[in-house]
């Protein structure tokens, strides 16, 4: 059980301003804490119903023993695994429905890759959470091992989106830059697409290196001019329905099948 203070303490990370200043970031329900407790994300509280805790005692001991240099077993008493009833779950709980579990992470200090091999996928502008989540979720599922953002993209890990990627934050590295500097420092030989709704080329017509930049504009207002003079290559999305369609296509769909069609490529 917690105490008042400590419950109190947990809940005001409830709130966006106080994750940042600690530099933590919630992880909640059963699907994502088995991922975390893989990962080498450092996990500062557990908080559980007696169930979760006894179903994953050999993953929990796992991770506390790579995370802990001592190797000293965590318990209960540790004040780090903290047994909780359901109603007070609810209380540290962003989720309408809470889970089984929730845990305090602390924050990654990401840094840039290094390589430029492969597909690096670069976002310009994504503000909604949701599709950050699941643009990292689908960079993972097609092996696409960073993903840079401007500085003006939604935060990594706002609630939504790491419940967005469904463990996937764990697998992908997220860099957070201004996209001119980053785009400037790239090999003048690497080739650098961007996305666009329109006065691209098709991306059927292309034939796409497996070594390349795709860049990702905004849901509102696409790739930003000043990124736009730093790119080689433009290309779109062919519209079957010009007339009576839709606009545009949501961004996370867009990267979907752009980074669908760079993958099929390199198995040409």
């Amino acid at each position: 059980m917690l105490s008042k203070n400590e419950l109190k303490r947990l809940c005001r990370y409830k709130q966006d301003k106080y994750r940042k200043a600690d530099g933590v970031f919630i992880v909640e329900g059963v699907k994502l804490c088995e991922e975390l407790l893989k990962s080498d994300f450092e996990i500062l509280t557990i908080c559980a119903v007696k169930t979760w805790i006894d179903e994953n005692a050999c993953n929990i001991q796992a991770k506390f023993g790579r995370q802990n240099k001592d190797n000293k077993p965590t318990s209960i008493e540790d004040r780090v695994l903290l047994e909780v009833s359901q109603s007070e779950l609810e209380r540290l709980s962003l989720l309408t429905t809470p889970n089984k579990v929730w845990c305090l992470v602390a924050r990654k200090q990401l840094q840039q890759p290094l390589s430029h091999k492969g597909l690096t996928l670069v976002l310009d502008g994504i503000k909604d959470p949701g599709n950050l989540g699941t643009i990292v979720r689908l960079a993972d599922w097609y092996a696409v091992d960073s993903v840079i953002c401007s500085e003006e993209s939604v935060d990594i890990f706002n609630p939504k989106t790491v419940q967005s990627t469904m463990g996937s934050i764990f697998r992908v590295r997220v860099h957070y830059c201004k996209l001119t500097d980053y785009l400037q420092s790239l090999p003048k030989s690497l080739s650098v697409y961007a996305s666009l709704v329109s006065d691209g080329n098709s991306l059927y017509s292309e034939r796409l290196p497996e070594d390349a930049v795709l860049i990702i504009g905004s849901e509102s207002h696409g790739v930003s001019p000043e990124v736009r003079r730093l790119v080689t290559r433009n290309i779109t999305i062919p519209h079957f329905k010009p007339c009576k369609g839709a606009e545009s296509l949501n961004a996370a769909t867009a990267c979907a099948i752009l980074v669908s069609e760079f993958k099929r490529n390199t198995l040409l």
